[in-house]
């Protein structure tokens, strides 16, 4: 059944029903160990429901690119990265402290409420923070099931396996960067683009796009191809998120306006902002960034430091220097029209102004 670049809604929807299926049989599995993993079950229903699926998407067309032809045993496999974002996201909040994903309790704070509701002993807090490092774990466990038994050939599978691994190591040394840089306090440039192209660049285009090249068979060139292309657009899909972070609305984002202020995030943004703050300005950074009691005059007091110093600007720039260089390699890749075409247009989806 080909896909054309226009019918990106058709390949999301055949990923989500790949993931529902996953899921329908995962949730028989808890089942046979006891009621108690209902809660568990549904909890991981709902976080999977909905999004762009842009992971499984980069994975479709770089095997597309690499020569693949369509087959649902191949959107299962690339439906597994949907997965690993459960999991780096689940975690991600615990880290951060959270309360709120896609508009919704995170999942710690879901497991924590149920923990109050039912009059369970002990912290709620810990409950709920126990539970949910287990749901990442468990979506990273379920990812592994997913791609293995997705019906592909075992030499495809085989190939796929080393990137699928490099993937899953390079996303939890970009979560340990983040940690560090914001518990040693590192506004660098150089530091944040690390944990941008560690922490969400390479497991949120680069990798899927690897991973379905290697189901697919493809030669060093062809990746090669695909990384000049996906590292850029990466990087410009965390800058993006990074600025929709703080001047986002969070009827589109699902998250309080200025959380990643609140969070302390140390984003290119005010990576930029360091560079050209006044003393006042940093004096402003130092006191409020961090603060998870930040009010809102607080939040516009850093958003306004932000503009002021030109690092909401500089950050833009470097979105439309990057989107722009990924789609010039679109232009002279080995690729059919027809993938360099998917790909343009996932590369202009991922880098959008809106949530």
């Amino acid at each position: 059944m080909p896909v054309s670049p226009l019918d990106r809604a058709d390949l999301r929807t055949r990923v989500s029903a790949s993931l529902r299926a996953q899921l329908h049989r995962q949730r028989g599995h808890l089942a046979l160990v006891g009621p108690e993993l209902g809660p568990v079950a549904d909890a991981l229903v709902d976080f999977l429901d909905g999004g762009k699926r842009l992971r499984p998407a980069f994975g479709y067309w770089g095997f597309r690119a690499a020569g693949g032809q369509d087959s649902d045993a191949v959107v299962r496999a690339v439906a597994a990265c949907e997965f690993v974002q459960a999991c780096a996201l689940i975690h991600d909040d615990v880290m951060d402290g959270s309360d709120t994903r896609r508009g919704k309790p995170a999942v710690h704070k879901r497991f924590e409420a149920l923990h109050r509701a039912e009059g369970y002993q002990g912290d709620a807090g810990k409950f709920g923070t126990a539970a949910a490092i287990l749901l990442g774990d468990t979506c990273l466990i379920w990812g592994d099931e997913m791609l293995d038994r997705s019906g592909l050939p075992d030499d495809a599978l085989k190939r796929a396996r080393p990137v699928w691994d490099e993937m899953r190591t390079e996303i939890m040394a970009g979560q340990y960067l983040d940690v560090l840089a914001q518990a040693q306090g590192d506004h660098s440039v150089d530091r944040a683009m690390r944990v941008v192209r560690y922490k969400s660049a390479k497991y949120t285009v680069e990798r899927p796009l690897h991973l379905g090249a290697a189901l697919a068979g493809a030669g060093a060139e062809l990746t090669e191809s695909l990384s000049r292309y996906g590292l850029p657009v990466g990087e410009a899909f965390q800058l993006r998120d990074d600025v929709l972070g703080v001047f986002g609305d969070p009827a589109e984002t699902g998250k309080p306006a200025g959380d990643d202020l609140r969070e302390g995030k140390r984003t290119l943004l005010l990576a930029y902002a360091a560079e050209r703050a006044s003393a006042a300005q940093s004096e402003l950074i130092d006191r409020h960034l961090g603060d998870p009691g930040l009010t809102d005059e607080g939040v516009d007091a850093l958003r306004g430091v932000l503009v002021e110093t030109g690092a909401l600007a500089r950050t833009e720039e470097r979105i439309g220097a990057l989107a722009a260089r990924a789609v010039e390699v679109l232009k002279t890749a080995p690729f059919d029209a027809e993938a360099a075409d998917a790909l343009g247009e996932l590369a202009a989806a991922a880098t959008a102004r809106t949530a």
